[in-house]
């Protein structure tokens, strides 16, 4: 006769939403590389530059009135937890390059308070797919978590959903951002398992 241990259901199901290696997280996790900036909402701006020049900039007035999008998505860190369903409120990528000449360009880097980069492909940041966001969970986003505003890239690992961003600058070769210089993968998907170089 088999002996089974007492409390023993069988294999557990995969969640389907979570990739392969996370595990989910209930709470939202504060991990930041340097300390929390505290941005003036009066001399805030967001700015789309490349090669150098300004393309278009927004104040944080004018940035709360562009269209903005209501949104819930999976989020999942490198360091291995997945959050499911995270309420977010944003302004689509899209949005901020239209009428801009985002075409020539094939790469960005996301820069943010505090000296923060993190590089993406632009067409990981276009098609519906980043926004800049500055609600969460039905009101601001705070700072620990990225507030005033941060990027939201929420299909890739969460580093590149860059914190107090304020810049998004467009290059035609790809530069490498702050984790990425120290070893992280240059795209970091989380299906792919791309935490660092080589995976």
């Amino acid at each position: 006769m088999a002996v089974i241990s007492r409390g023993f259901r069988g294999r557990r199901e995969q969640e389907p939403r979570l990739p392969p290696g996370q595990y989910l997280e209930r709470g939202f996790p504060v991990l930041s590389a340097g300390p929390t900036p505290r941005a003036d909402l009066a001399s805030w701006t967001f700015t789309v530059t490349a090669a150098g020049a300004e393309l278009a900039s927004w104040t944080w007035d004018e940035l709360q009135r562009l269209p903005a999008d209501d949104l819930v998505r999976d989020i999942h860190c490198v360091t291995k937890w997945t959050k499911l369903d995270t309420s977010w409120r944003g302004v689509s990528v899209d949005t901020l390059l239209e009428g801009l000449p985002a075409d020539e360009y094939r790469f960005a880097v996301a820069h943010c308070d505090g000296g923060y980069t993190t590089n993406l492909p632009l067409e990981h940041l276009r098609g519906g797919q980043a926004w800049v966001a500055y609600g969460y969970d039905g009101g601001p986003l705070a700072p620990e978590h990225g507030g005033p505003a941060r990027l939201l890239v929420p299909h890739l690992y969460f580093w590149k959903s860059a914190k107090w961003v304020r810049r998004l600058d467009l290059l035609h070769e790809d530069q490498p951002g702050f984790w990425e210089r120290l070893g992280y993968h240059e795209l970091g998907d989380p299906w792919r398992e791309q935490r660092y170089w080589g995976d």
